[in-house]
């Protein structure tokens, strides 16, 4: 089978999916309408999909090397300000991140490679899962088995990505890391509450958070190795609930990313450091909890190579860009950590105005021209590393 004229044959209805999932989206690890949604695509294609944790998976072939193929299928919870009419109906939550075509390009893949089973020479596992964005998804699913009964050998999975790129065009890293590892984390400040006119019968968590805020800026100023990149982000703070009112209780969250291991464990010690002792230099308390954490995603390079060259026989037009390095965080890699993997970004881009706005902004756009590609990668790659590493 020629999988990239059978995607252009199938782009309609690819589309149509993504289009539903987008309208209905949902976020976190439970997404019940989505989880349907899946489940009766691949029984109407012929497969039997069964829940892995809180994910879906499915099987096809028989025996033989196994290679799983993976696409998330959580949303932010964000509003959404594309302004497309298949915007998503609930006003609160958004697929601002691309997941919706990550779904829609398995499940014509599925479909393919269903219609193709018979001259598969392994085993292809699909991999639908759940909270992504938190980093809980893909540990939920390991720990279910989704890599065990048939034991997974290797695995691959794609990221679209928006900006002003061609549509037709690859990006991937076979040299070292090529997203950083993340550590999302709360801080708890506790102080005493007291009339706001009245400050100093208080210990008012407001300041503590903020002088913690401000300290732990100065961590990737002073601490880290120049060489090594670093990013701390505070995304939430919230406190209080009244203006003449000084709070019991302030809350930071925020993430870490590193693409070192060695700066990853001195920042996060650090971070607990600095937070416990600062709050004490103002009379209050202070606690970090840790809410999930993904290791670096780093390809492996034979099976990168191996699987960009069945990508240029099948479309020679296809632009490849290799060195691609990016601080944001995917827990893919938990999946990488434990099989040799491979993780490519699929261009999504516009030319026009469309292409301003990057992934997590309410009016980022994606092409749906990419998923004239996609599903035929995902499909000629498994099929071809089957019947080469059998």
């Amino acid at each position: 089978m020629n999988y990239l004229e059978r995607s252009k044959q199938l782009y309609e209805k690819t589309i149509g999916n993504r289009r539903y999932l987008h309208e209905n989206a949902e976020a976190g690890l439970y997404l019940p309408k989505t989880k349907a949604f899946v489940k009766s695509k691949l029984e109407e294609y012929g497969l039997n999909p069964k829940e892995c944790g809180e994910g879906i998976t499915a099987t096809l072939g028989k025996g033989g090397k196994c290679i799983l193929l993976r696409a998330d299928m959580d949303a932010l919870s964000m509003p959404e300000e594309s302004g497309l009419e298949f915007a998503c109906k609930s006003g609160e939550t958004a697929h601002a991140c691309g997941h919706d075509l990550h779904t829609a390009y398995l499940l014509t893949a599925a479909k393919m490679l269903k219609e193709n089973e018979k001259e598969l020479k392994g085993t292809v596992k699909f991999m639908f899962q759940p909270a992504e964005e938190l980093f809980l998804g893909g540990k939920n699913m390991v720990e279910n088995g989704i890599l065990e009964n048939p034991k997974v050998d290797v695995a691959m999975g794609f990221h679209i990505i928006p900006g002003k790129f061609p549509v037709n065009m690859i990006m991937y890293n076979n040299e070292g890391t090529m997203m950083f590892s993340s550590d999302n984390f709360r801080i708890t400040v506790k102080g005493k509450g007291s009339h706001g006119a009245a400050p100093q019968h208080s210990i008012d968590p407001i300041n503590i958070a903020v002088n913690i805020y401000s300290a732990l800026q100065e961590l990737i100023a002073r601490e880290v190795d120049p060489s090594h990149a670093c990013v701390l982000t505070i995304g939430k703070f919230n406190s209080g609930s009244a203006l003449n009112v000084i709070p019991e209780k302030a809350v930071l969250e925020g993430t870490l990313r590193c693409n070192n291991n060695e700066s990853r464990d001195k920042l996060f010690r650090r971070i607990h450091e600095v937070t416990e002792r600062m709050a004490k230099v103002y009379n209050g308390k202070a606690e970090v909890e840790i809410l999930a954490n993904t290791p670096m995603l780093i390809n492996d390079k034979n099976l990168n190579d191996e699987m960009i060259s069945y990508i240029k026989d099948l479309n020679p037009d296809v632009i490849l860009q290799n060195g691609v390095v990016a601080s944001a965080s995917e827990d893919f890699a938990v999946i990488a950590n434990r099989v040799p993997s491979v993780f490519m970004y699929v261009s999504g881009g516009f030319n026009d105005d469309r292409g301003l706005y990057p992934a997590h902004n309410p009016k980022v756009q994606f092409n749906e021209e990419s998923s004239l590609y996609a599903p035929a990668y995902f499909a000629h790659c498994a099929t071809e590393w089957l019947k080469n590493n059998n």
